[in-house]
């Protein structure tokens, strides 16, 4: 039914200003609006509403991400814009911070000003 009908992502935000200056400035997602109750982005055609929620922790997982073609290509380029990607002890990353899955897939991780952790993927 909801199968072939776009998807909306919620993103959580304690401070909706360093949170539209990092989605829009750092990752490049464009304005929409701030509606009051969210500052609305679009991801290549998909709305990401980040939700003003004073009162919430950052999950300790992945809550939003993106599948991209150049894994390498994307962590060096968000690096330069002052994105720390993540390292984690519970599995081996190389220098940029990559996993790759025994399956070949890679994954990278990052936090938005939240604390929130983000990712980009490549996928075999």
């Amino acid at each position: 039914m909801l199968g072939s009908i776009n998807i909306v992502a919620f993103v959580p935000t304690k401070d909706s200003d360093k949170a539209r200056a990092f989605y829009e400035g750092v990752l490049g997602l464009r304005f929409v609006k701030d509606d009051g109750f969210a500052v609305v982005l679009d991801a290549n055609g998909i709305m990401v509403r980040v939700a003003k929620a004073p009162d919430f922790k950052p999950a300790q997982f992945t809550i939003l991400g993106w599948q991209v073609p150049d894994i390498e290509k994307i962590v060096l380029g968000l690096q330069n814009k002052g994105v720390h990607f993540e390292i984690f002890g519970f599995f081996k990353q190389d220098d940029l911070g990559i996993w790759t899955a025994p399956s070949g897939d890679k994954v990278a991780w990052f936090k938005d000003p939240d604390g929130n952790i983000l990712s980009v993927s490549q996928h075999v």
